[in-house]
């Protein structure tokens, strides 16, 4: 795979910061028809934007980390048809999907309640918080347990901890378990009158993680032998991804929901924050930076454990979004030092 300067692979993200600024800029002017409202929606873009790359740096690794097992053709459909299902998907349709399936109101109604309503769409949207964390949660948790609880995982950072998960893998359905167990006890906190939202909402992002995991091993099996085959094997990697971006974007978007109620000056922010985490990706991808930085993919999975955490105690106390980003941030910094002092004790040993 050839390589490219670190510059070019954020060319496309620097010319839709300036093209998504410029916006919410005239996002300002055309709903406040004041200079003070322009400079408002800017710098609520730019926070929202930096907001998405925070929560989002591990969402990359994550992402690199499947990636580089998929063939060439699905990896490109991922970078640019995954960027579009992610920034016109999750940060527009979702949200309108919540409040339609909330409020029981059709999409049209939904989009004109978000533009001649944005408190009450925010406040729909913040209704279904809980089941969409309890969701999100489950479904983080069990790609990160899966991750460490595997009989052939044999590269371990914290080996204490690591080389016990590892030998749970020979018992079937250990993580699924687990999960359950933290479920059963954020539930036991909440109120009786929500804890079946609470529950559903588990469940559902427990049942769509298998039938994904399911999936993926019938579309990606090791036995496919004709082009079709592979070609939808790619497929089942793809909709992996797209299922953890989804995920990932859970916190982002809620949180972008306590910053401001504008629809469209949200999926600005967060579209350009998406569009630095697709450029990371392709950036760890071509330049092998996983095999470089031995344990990058560990600070990644574990930064999706304690999101995942983050994202269950949403349930019950505010847990601020830039916590969980710096938390993600600091996870990874430590694994490449780690990874560093590895590789220069390997090399001293040579």
């Amino acid at each position: 795979m050839q390589s490219r300067p670190l510059r070019s692979y954020f060319i496309w993200p620097v010319i839709v910061t300036l093209l998504g600024l410029a916006l919410s800029a005239w996002l300002g002017w055309h709903s406040t028809g004041t200079v003070g409202g322009v400079f408002n929606f800017l710098i609520l873009g730019a926070i929202l934007a930096a907001l998405e790359i925070a929560l989002s740096f591990d969402n990359a690794v994550v992402n690199a980390n499947r990636l580089v097992t998929m063939s060439e053709v699905w990896r490109r459909r991922f970078l640019t048809w995954g960027i579009l299902i992610a920034v016109f998907g999750m940060r527009i349709v979702f949200p309108l999907a919540v409040v339609c399936t909330a409020a029981w109101i059709g999409p049209i109604e939904a989009l004109n309640l978000a533009i001649a309503h944005p408190d009450e769409y925010a406040h729909i949207i913040e209704e279904a918080h809980l089941s969409i964390s309890a969701f999100g949660g489950t479904f983080l948790m069990m790609v990160a347990l899966t991750y460490f609880i595997d009989e052939g995982k044999d590269v371990h950072w914290i080996q204490w901890l690591e080389r016990r998960l590892s030998d749970y893998g020979a018992i079937r359905g250990f993580e699924t378990a687990l999960v359950l167990l933290v479920v059963v006890g954020f539930a036991f906190c909440l109120p009786s009158g929500v804890r079946a939202d609470f529950v559903f909402g588990a469940l559902f992002g427990l049942l769509v993680f298998s039938a994904v995991d399911v999936l993926g091993h019938i579309l990606d099996s090791e036995q496919a032998s004709t082009a079709k085959v592979a070609a939808q094997g790619g497929l089942g990697a793809f909709l992996y991804l797209e299922v953890i971006d989804a995920s990932f974007s859970f916190d982002g978007v809620i949180g972008a929901f306590a910053l401001t109620t504008n629809l469209f000056l949200i999926a600005i922010g967060l579209g350009i924050g998406a569009m630095y985490v697709r450029s990371l990706t392709i950036m760890i991808v071509e330049k092998q930076t996983l095999a470089h930085f031995r344990y990058l993919e560990h600070g990644a999975f574990y930064s999706v454990f304690f999101l995942s955490l983050a994202l269950f105690a949403q349930s019950v106390v505010r847990v601020p979004e830039p916590v969980t980003g710096l938390l993600g941030v600091v996870l990874i910094g430590l694994a490449v030092i780690s990874s560093r002092r590895y590789k220069r004790a390997e090399g001293g040993q040579s």
